[in-house]
């Protein structure tokens, strides 16, 4: 188990972890419009060439949705950039392409600015669970639950949902209504269903709703299907942190509770470099382009939990909190618990 940043004497002071980020929060025009281009266009041209292939072949469709779906994923990335403020240093600037890319990844962006500052107010903190974050009870409060409380738990964690169907139907119908939501954040749902009907219309008189649908749902499923896990992945490792609210440390959060996914260079270009998330909720100001920097210049980040992608894959496994062990646990964690408290 890592050591916890607060019994490093390097990190004892918030003022030096400061020190450190706030050299790289300053957004670069250039680098920022090179990224909506290189990003936009090959993903507007990628759409195009899958209209021409549905004359050819289905199959080619299809092939062609999985760059598309990488794009979409890195779209979504520029508009959570723009969501903390980070993509440019206009706010206004920020605001109209955060809403475009948004809008593009079927998200509504101020509804959802709001609920991811929430995310990074409270990840790892036990006593506020709940708010954009992946549904994680602890072993008690698993063992606490009715027969059917368990099976809706255990579903909700099945790859199969989490991966799969969840994403799909998040991206597509969670985000299209907003009870539970703020007037502020309904609105926001709102102003980008409008936007996404605009669309539907403009397709329905060119292409046909047919050919858009063929097109936008292997993209729907790939990309969300690939955002959810990066999503996931960040959070969900057995030396994670979580810590009871009078204990929580928003810097043990960043560098204990956020993984370093180090990710081949190919996949960590089209996921945004998101997989650097120690550095990112350390300081959600930085821009992406500008974390792997960051995480390479200072000795800071040496101790954070390292996933490769091959070790990713055994996050599949963790399912509760052990408070006992501090560490996430499998289900048959629990046969354990049950042998040893029969024995």
């Amino acid at each position: 188990m890592l050591h916890s940043p607060k019994d490093q004497t390097h990190f004892t002071s918030q003022a030096a972890c400061r020190e450190i980020v706030a050299k790289y929060e300053m957004p670069q025009p250039s680098k920022s419009c090179w990224q909506l281009i290189n990003t936009l266009v090959p993903y507007i041209a990628l759409w195009a060439l899958m209209v021409f292939s549905l004359r050819v072949s289905f199959f080619l469709t299809l092939a062609l949705a999985i760059p598309a779906g990488g794009f979409l994923v890195r779209i979504f990335i520029i508009s959570h950039d723009c969501g903390h403020g980070s993509f440019f240093a206009s706010p206004r600037l920020n605001t109209f392409w955060g809403v475009i890319t948004g809008t593009m990844a079927l998200t509504p962006y101020n509804a959802w600015r709001r609920e991811h500052a929430q995310h990074h107010a409270t990840a790892g903190n036990l006593d506020k669970r709940g708010a954009g974050d992946i549904w994680t009870l602890t072993v008690k409060e698993y063992l606490a639950l009715p027969f059917w409380g368990r099976m809706k738990y255990r579903l909700y964690r099945n790859p199969l949902i989490m991966f799969g169907i969840g994403p799909i139907f998040l991206f597509s119908i969670g985000h299209r209504y907003g009870p539970g939501r703020t007037p502020a954040q309904r609105a926001s749902i709102r102003e980008t269903n409008l936007l996404l009907i605009l669309v539907g219309v403009i397709a329905w008189m060119t292409i046909g709703l047919k050919a858009f649908f063929l097109i936008q749902i292997p993209i729907l499923a790939i990309s969300s299907s690939v955002g959810v896990w990066l999503f996931y992945v960040q959070h969900q490792f057995e030396d994670v942190y979580w810590e009871r609210d009078k204990n929580w440390d928003f810097r043990a959060l960043a560098l204990e509770g956020s993984s370093y996914y180090r990710l081949p260079k190919i996949l960590q270009w089209f996921s945004g470099n998101i997989g650097f998330h120690h550095v990112h909720h350390l300081s959600a100001r930085i821009p992406n382009y500008l974390m792997e920097k960051c995480h390479k210049e200072n000795e800071l980040f040496s101790v954070v939990p390292e996933i490769t992608l091959w070790k990713s894959l055994n996050s599949l496994k963790y399912r509760l909190w052990d408070e006992e062990s501090r560490q996430l646990v499998g289900f048959d964690h629990l046969r354990i618990l049950h042998t040893g408290c029969s024995s």
